[in-house]
């Protein structure tokens, strides 16, 4: 299996386990020590955090339905025992005590090393673009 395949497989895993609300397996993917920069302040989040699945269960624990969670446009390149992909993302779900779910389509940048011939995650970016018409608020209701 060539290694583009075997990373959009561990992609394809994310998005299963994000639907499942499988925190474990969501952490599992990343190296000791990655970085990500979320759509969530701070500014950047660090390993110890990352790599704790009580970050992912306390997210998940703010929506009253399960997350729907897709992943679309996704490009991998990858060469010399690093790759990069980025994808355009939505996630879905019923926030705690509303009446309906949102939706929110962002952008996703993945950095991988492979490690002991197993891809892991170095680096996660998620933005979304924010109107530049002196608001500065985010654009949420963009869509693909």
């Amino acid at each position: 299996m060539g290694d583009e395949t075997r990373i959009r497989e561990l992609l394809a895993r994310r998005v299963e386990a994000m639907r499942a609300g499988d925190a474990e397996a969501l952490v599992a993917d990343y190296l000791p020590e990655v970085v990500a920069f979320t759509l969530a302040p701070p500014l950047r989040h660090t390993a110890p955090e990352v790599l704790d699945p009580a970050t992912m269960r306390s997210w998940f624990a703010t929506f009253d339905s399960a997350v729907d969670f897709e992943m679309r446009d996704l490009r991998v390149e990858v060469g010399g025992g690093v790759a990069f992909c980025h994808s355009l993302n939505r996630v879905s779900a019923v926030p705690r005590g509303g009446a309906e779910a949102f939706q929110l389509w962002f952008r996703s940048t993945v950095c991988l090393r492979e490690v002991d011939g197993a891809w892991r995650i170095a680096h996660e970016h998620t933005s979304t673009p924010f109107h530049m018409d002196g608001s500065f608020s985010s654009a949420v209701d963009l869509t693909p």
